[in-house]
C-alpha cells in the first residue's frame, strides 16, 4: 500500500467519521456493482459482421488511430482498460461482434457464434450482456426494422431479436450471472408521418412474438430502449419513452434510460425513481450528450452525481444494471473507457459517502436548513482520497498515474497496428 495514499486515506476517513459515514463500509458497497463496459467503444461501433457504414441515428465521430480492427485486439485493449480499473465489470456486446468463420446473417446467429467470449469472459473474469443489432444494415436502410411496413423485413428483425435473447440466455447460464439483452431500434421517420399509430401498432405486435417465449431471469433479463430522435429520423420515432415505458410496466419487462435520449433539459436522474415504481428492473446507459445524443464520454458532471444519488439514497441500485454507452473517436480510446468508467464509479462512492439516514431525518423533520448545509458541504469532502485508497485496494493505477499506463500501451502495442 502506498504510504500517501493510506495517510489520505485515513485523514478522510476521520472526517468522514465525523458526520456518521463509514469509508470502508461504502468501499465495501461499492465493490459489489458491476458496471458493463460497452466493447463498441473499442472499434467505433464497427462490429465484426461486415463493412456496412454506421447508420439509424447513429455516429462515431474522430479518426484517431489504433481502433481495434479484430476481436483479438478488442478483447486485448478491454483487458488493458480492466487492469486499469478497480472493482469487478461485465462486457456488453453487440450482435455484430460475434467471432466466427461461418457466413452467418443476424436472422440466424446462435450461441456457437459466440462460445469465444464466453471462454474470454471465464478466464478473465468478467460477465456479459447482449444487444441485438438492428441498425447499420440493409435491411434498415428504409428507416424501419420492427415496425416496418414490409414483413420480410419484419419477420427478419423480430427473428434477430428472438435468436439474441437466447444468445443473453446462454450467457447467464455459462456465466452464472444474468445478462441483459436490450432491444434498441431505430425506427422513425425523417418527415412528419400521417399515421403515427400503425407503426406502433407492428412494432407492439413485433414485441410480443419476441417475448412469447419466457426466459428465466435468472440467466436473462429482457430490456427495452426508447430514443428521443436519430439523425435522418427526426420528426417520428415509433419506439418513444411513452411507449417503452408503457410497453415495459404492463409486461413485466426492464426499461432502459439512456441519459442521451432526451430532450436536452430533461434529466434520466429524476425518471429513476418514478419507472422503478412499474417496472421490475432498470438498466442504465451512461452517456453524456452534447446538444443531442452525442455519446461523448462520461464525465463527473452534475448529472452524473445526480444518477448516482437517485440509485444510492434509497437503494434503488438493487433493482437497477449499470451499462456505459459512449463512443469517441476522437482521443485514446483506452483512455475514453477509464476516464467514463472511472467518472461513473466516483459519482458512486461520493454518493455512497453521504450521512444517508440522517439525511432523510431531517428532510421529514422539515430540516431544510441543514440538509442544504450538509449536501453543500459534502462536495468539498475528499472523496477522492477514499477513490485512490479504492485503487490500490484492487492494484491499479490511481490518479494520473493510469494515465501514463495508457501512453505506454499506446506505444508498445496500439502503434505497432498500423
Amino acid at each position: 500500500m502506498n504510504k500517501e495514499v493510506l495517510q489520505r486515506y485515513e485523514s478522510a476517513k476521520k472526517a468522514y467519521k465525523k458526520i456518521g459515514v463509514d469509508t470502508d463500509e461504502a468501499i465495501k458497497k461499492l465493490s459489489n456493482i458491476k458496471i458493463s463496459l460497452h466493447c463498441w467503444q473499442g472499434d467505433d461501433v464497427k462490429g465484426f459482421l461486415s463493412n456496412e457504414d454506421l447508420s439509424g441515428g447513429i455516429q462515431s465521430t474522430g479518426n484517431y488511430p489504433y481502433r481495434a480492427r479484430n476481436v483479438q485486439e478488442l478483447r486485448q485493449d478491454i483487458e488493458k482498460v480492466l487492469s486499469l480499473l478497480p472493482g469487478k465489470f461485465k462486457v456488453n456486446l453487440h450482435s455484430t461482434y460475434l467471432d466466427t468463420n461461418e457466413t452467418v446473417t443476424l436472422d440466424k446467429i446462435e450461441p456457437r457464434h459466440y462460445e469465444s467470449w464466453v471462454k474470454w469472459a471465464k478466464k478473465v473474469g468478467v460477465g456479459l450482456d447482449f444487444n441485438p443489432t438492428c441498425f447499420s444494415h440493409p435491411l434498415a436502410a428504409e428507416g424501419f426494422t420492427l415496425s416496418s411496413p414490409n414483413d420480410e423485413i419484419r419477420n427478419f428483425w423480430i427473428e434477430h431479436c428472438k435468436r439474441a435473447r437466447k444468445i443473453g440466455e446462454y450467457f447467464g447460464k455459462e456465466l452464472g450471472e444474468p445478462a441483459v439483452t436490450n432491444i434498441w431500434i431505430p425506427d422513425g421517420m425523417k418527415d412528419i408521418p400521417y399515421n403515427r399509430t400503425y407503426y406502433r401498432e407492428r412494432l407492439k405486435d413485433a414485441l410480443d412474438q419476441i417475448f412469447e417465449e419466457k426466459i428465466n431471469p435468472k440467466y436473462n433479463i429482457d430490456a427495452l430502449e426508447s430514443k428521443l430522435f436519430g439523425i435522418g429520423l427526426e420528426s417520428y420515432t415509433v419506439g418513444s419513452n411513452e411507449f417503452h415505458l408503457g410497453y415495459a410496466a404492463k409486461n413485466n419487462i426492464a426499461l432502459t434510460l439512456d441519459s442521451g435520449h432526451f430532450h436536452p433539459t430533461e434529466y434520466i436522474s429524476d425518471k429513476i425513481s418514478a419507472v422503478l415504481l412499474f417496472v421490475p428492473h432498470l438498466l442504465l446507459h451512461v452517456s453524456r450528450p452534447v446538444r443531442w445524443d452525442s455519446d461523448h464520454v462520461v464525465i463527473l458532471d452534475d448529472e452524473l452525481n445526480e444518477i448516482a444519488h437517485s440509485l444510492v439514497r434509497t437503494n434503488l441500485i438493487e433493482k437497477t444494471s449499470i451499462g456505459l454507452d459512449f463512443f469517441d473517436g476522437s482521443i485514446n480510446r483506452i483512455a475514453a473507457w477509464v476516464i467514463g468508467t472511472r467518472s461513473t464509479l466516483k459519482a458512486l462512492l461520493k454518493a455512497y459517502l453521504e450521512p444517508t439516514e440522517y439525511l432523510k431525518k431531517i428532510e421529514l423533520d422539515g430540516n431544510y436548513t441543514d440538509r442544504l448545509a450538509i449536501i453543500e458541504e459534502l462536495k468539498a469532502f475528499p472523496f477522492g482520497d477514499v477513490f485512490d485508497y479504492y485503487c490500490e485496494l484492487n492494484g491499479v493505477p490511481t490518479g494520473l498515474d493510469a494515465l501514463k499506463e495508457i501512453h505506454s500501451y499506446e506505444k508498445n502495442v496500439l502503434a505497432k497496428r498500423g
